[in-house]
């Protein structure tokens, strides 16, 4: 399976459908984590959470109209929010996770946000 171009109405679909579960959640962010290596003028940042289980009670997708960049919002039932920027491509894989991913213009990976109802193992 090969991952597609976010489709709002599509993804906003699958992340409806994960509403009111329990869920775990993959959130990663990273400017190349040794990006610093190659080139001294380069700040790292990078987030990575793995098997965090919450339960939001409404996700929502948003941009993607000017830049080819989305943003996926999910408001947890404890009030919190999560947010993750720079979205580009979408797959439900074989174990039937909602993976979400952004590449950056060299097609390397910039952000993550992935949904399972299982916890992820690999």
């Amino acid at each position: 399976m090969e991952m597609k171009k976010i489709e709002k109405k599509k993804v906003q679909e699958i992340l409806t459908s994960f509403q009111n579960t329990p869920v775990y959640l993959h959130v990663e962010i990273t400017s190349g984590m040794y990006a610093s290596h190659l080139d001294d003028s380069v700040f790292n940042a990078g987030t990575f959470l793995r098997n965090i289980q919450v339960e939001y009670i409404q996700g929502t997708i948003r941009g993607g109209n000017r830049s080819k960049e989305h943003r996926v919002g999910l408001k947890l039932t404890n009030g919190g929010w999560i947010y993750v920027l720079g979205l580009t491509h979408y797959i439900v894989n074989e174990d039937e996770a909602f993976i979400m991913h952004g590449f950056n213009g060299e097609g390397k990976l910039a952000a993550a946000l992935e949904i399972s109802t299982k916890p992820f193992t690999k």
